[in-house]
């Protein structure tokens, strides 16, 4: 079975044969110039265009998501907070220290104070306790849906849950606050009064 290089071969033709099948069934433009092209011809006919796909459906709109609501902080409890601190901790005061010109020991002296003191502040204002119950270190499985404001990927993270990874923070939640309540002539600002000794 000879063929010309002008003409597709067997196997060349097999795909064209089925395409040119579906296309007749399904586009009625198409089926008239292939039946054009089965009557007896005088002249030549100039070769077909590929017909192009037909375009995609238009995507359907998805509804637009709620927009998000952002709560507005007020700054009085958290310069309340850093006015404990300072009280009971010298926080801001050791925050605010050139630590370069003291010795270690000296550094080492001053955080132990201000780790009592912040201690003391974290106790009588909150309650905190671990977002999980696992010991650190241990293996634990994350289901499909769970709190992502309350447990940190880390490391690899691939694929959809249920992931099992290895806890090595179990997390810090407040239960409870209990922040003295300010009148209303209080100034938050002030974080300590200056001191004048007489």
């Amino acid at each position: 079975m000879s063929t010309s290089s002008s003409h597709p071969s067997f196997w060349r033709r097999v795909p064209l044969a089925f395409g040119a099948f579906f296309s007749t069934l399904s586009d009625a433009a198409y089926a008239a110039r292939v039946e054009k092209l089965s009557l007896p011809e005088v002249t030549p006919v100039a070769p077909v265009a590929p017909v192009a796909p037909a375009p995609a459906p238009a995507p359907v709109p998805t509804p637009a998501a709620a927009p998000v609501i952002l709560k507005e902080a007020t700054p009085d409890a958290a310069l309340q907070l850093l006015a404990l601190l300072q009280r009971e901790a010298r926080l801001i005061d050791f925050t605010q220290e050139n630590l370069g010109s003291h010795a270690d020991a000296d550094i080492g002296a001053a955080a132990r104070v201000v780790h009592e003191g912040c201690a003391k502040v974290m106790r009588e204002y909150f309650t905190i306790a671990p977002v999980r119950q696992e010991l650190e270190g241990s293996r634990i499985v994350l289901p499909e849906g769970f709190d992502s404001a309350q447990v940190r990927l880390t490391g690899n993270v691939v694929g959809s849950a249920p992931f099992t990874g290895t806890l090595s923070h179990r997390g810090w939640r407040a239960s409870s606050v209990r922040l003295p309540k300010l009148s209303e002539q209080h100034d938050a600002s002030i974080l300590a009064p200056a001191e004048v000794e007489l």
